[in-house]
C-alpha cells in the first residue's frame, strides 16, 4: 500500500471501509476499500466471490479493479474512482422526482 496516500474516509460498511486515495506514481485518485476480517493466505483472498467476479467483469457501467493487495494480514481492493456511488445517485433522483411533484 506503500504506492497510495490515503486522503480521506468515503464510507463504512459490514465487511469494510472506502477510503479515497491516491497513487503516489500517477497522481490518479483511487477507491481503496479495506475489508474488515484479516486474510492469512493470497489463496484465501483470491478465492473471494468478490475478487474473482471483478477481475472478470469489464463493462461501462461497473467500476473497474485495479489492484488487489495483501498486506499485514489486511485485503485492500483498489478501484477506480468514481465521484458518487450509485444509492447516492438513486436517492438524489428520488429526491428530485418528489420536488417536483
Amino acid at each position: 500500500m506503500n504506492r497510495y496516500t490515503t486522503m480521506k474516509q468515503l464510507g463504512d460498511g459490514t465487511y469494510g471501509s472506502v477510503l479515497m486515495g491516491r497513487c503516489i506514481d500517477s497522481g490518479e485518485l483511487v477507491a481503496i476499500k479495506k475489508m474488515k476480517r484479516k486474510f492469512y493466505s493470497w489463496d484465501e483472498c483470491m478465492n473471494l466471490r468478490e475478487v474473482k467476479s471483478l477481475k472478470k467483469l469489464n463493462h461501462a457501467n461497473v467500476i473497474k479493479l485495479k489492484e488487489v493487495v495483501r498486506e499485514n494480514d489486511h485485503l485492500y481492493f483498489v478501484f477506480e474512482y468514481m465521484k458518487e456511488n450509485l444509492y447516492q445517485l438513486m436517492r438524489d433522483r428520488t429526491i428530485r422526482k418528489s420536488q417536483k411533484l
